[in-house]
């Protein structure tokens, strides 16, 4: 039996808030680059775009890119692709944030550009932070144990649900 902490209509309303959250946060943007982290992230990204375009009934550029990138042990990032970066505002988007170090690495590679802004973005927030990074925009700050896990659960281009383990 899965605990859900997220159904799949809440998600929805959460990454909904977050894409408005993005446009108020860069009012006066004419482009956006959401970068996702590989598997449930960039899902996630997919849909904040969509979010994104239908707020801005397509007014808004927005650039899609993957991040590849070991969880466990971060190491080498790759990118899906590699535009110019400079002056650009480029949100970061993750399942799950635990101890930012995740995220802290998927920003690295834009570190080498001079990026107007980075800022990042997660759907389920836990407490337990041991590196810098806060995220930007937050679906769910939830507080666990360490020994309990959250699970993203995606289908295609759909966040089903999250639920905690």
């Amino acid at each position: 039996m899965k605990n859900y902490i997220l159904t799949q209509a809440v998600a929805e309303k959460k990454l909904r808030r977050m894409a408005y959250e993005i446009l108020e946060n860069n009012s006066g943007e004419q482009q956006l680059i959401l970068a996702g982290i590989r598997e449930s992230g960039s899902v996630i990204a997919r849909n904040i775009q969509r979010h994104l375009q239908e707020i801005t009934g397509g007014r808004l550029s927005i650039l899609l890119i993957t991040i590849t990138l070991d969880k466990k042990k971060p190491g080498p990032v790759a990118l899906s692709s590699t535009p110019d970066f400079d002056d650009r505002v480029i949100v970061v988007i993750d399942d799950v944030a635990n101890s930012g170090k995740t995220l802290l690495y998927a920003m690295k590679p834009f570190l080498d550009y001079h990026p107007r802004k980075i800022e990042s973005l997660v759907l389920v927030e836990r407490s337990h932070k041991a590196f810098p990074v806060q995220p930007d925009y937050t679906g769910l700050s939830l507080s666990t144990t360490l020994q309990e896990h959250i699970y993203v659960e995606v289908d295609g281009d759909l966040v089903k649900g999250a639920w905690l383990e």
